[in-house]
């Protein structure tokens, strides 16, 4: 098993919180009522759905006067035991898509805060697109600190969703194979990835993609690492499978094209050389990670004979 807090050149986005998620808080709206009034309290500042910075770190503001505990998600408390909330809205400026600048902060904060804004952002994200009940279509109401939503009509409780994603790199012969999507910039290339359905398990999620996306068949699917992917909400499940044969076939309406690379290639495009065979997904995806990971794998040299 890969640990992202073993990555020290590279920076993975959105993993590393170091909150306390205080349940015990969360469950009781007095409690709640009371930690948001506290004088320490912070509130993470977003401009929409965007965070807000300054030398190198997250804008954390005072409550602002009259503010409601209820308007407010709890995200927990900080290494200075100071408590951690994020206003709800029910409209998004700027609408719901990630920007460049949601996406750049990976790259100019710490890990902790960036897991920060990528916890608040899904939550706020969530609220905003969930004020009515999905059984009933009456409104719905904040509970729990900002942890679920209850229906005023049939008293539905909805609670935040993760939307589990498998990514991954099927393996032959010393090689991994990488797909690009035709909206993508030219000559980039990454793992491939879908969302794991109903019923399945994460090693039969791997191999149902790859079937479907390239027509590999895979077997012996192992987990290599996880992360948060606030873009909303989706859990990115990273593994790697053993192809039993090279051949593709592709899913023109979602792979534009795709191949098989070496470790050389994935070598040179991971260390951005001029001659590299594709341009490798940045340091904050999991996908970068995972080729990083399947190359290390590569380099280790074999034990002695038996």
């Amino acid at each position: 098993m890969h640990d992202p807090g073993a990555l020290t050149r590279e920076q993975l986005g959105f993993v590393g919180g170091r909150l306390d998620r205080v349940d015990h808080i969360r469950a009781r709206p007095d409690l709640a009522a009371q930690t948001f009034a506290l004088p320490e309290t912070r509130i993470v500042a977003l401009d929409g759905l965007d965070p807000v910075t300054a030398d190198g770190h997250l804008v954390m503001e005072a409550a602002a006067p009259g503010a409601r505990a209820e308007d407010h998600v709890l995200l927990g408390l900080d290494d200075l035991q100071r408590p951690i909330f994020a206003r709800l809205a029910e409209q998004v400026e700027g609408g719901f898509f990630p920007t460049e600048r949601s996406r750049a902060i990976a790259t100019e904060l710490p890990a902790h805060e960036i897991a920060l804004y990528g916890t608040a952002r899904s939550l706020v994200h969530w609220h905003a697109r969930h004020r009515f009940c999905s059984v009933c279509g009456s409104p719905t109401q904040a509970e729990k600190a900002g942890w679920s939503r209850r229906c005023g009509a049939c008293s539905s409780e909805h609670f935040p969703r993760v939307d589990p994603v498998a990514i991954m790199l099927a393996e032959h012969d010393g090689r991994v194979l990488l797909g690009r999507q035709h909206r993508w910039p030219e000559r980039f290339y990454s793992a491939l990835a879908g969302f794991i359905e109903p019923g399945e398990t994460i090693e039969e999620a791997v191999a149902r993609e790859i079937k479907e996306e390239a027509g590999v068949t895979v077997h012996s699917v192992r987990y290599v690492m996880s992360q948060p992917w606030p873009f909303p909400s989706s859990l990115m499940v990273a593994c790697i499978g053993v192809a039993g044969d090279d051949a593709l076939t592709l899913d023109e309406t979602e792979i534009e094209h795709a191949f098989w690379c070496d470790a050389d290639g994935v070598r040179a495009a991971l260390a951005n050389e001029p001659g590299a065979p594709f341009i490798a997904p940045p340091p904050m995806a999991v996908a970068r990670h995972l080729l990083k990971h399947w190359l290390d794998g590569q380099l280790v040299p074999p034990g002695p004979s038996a």
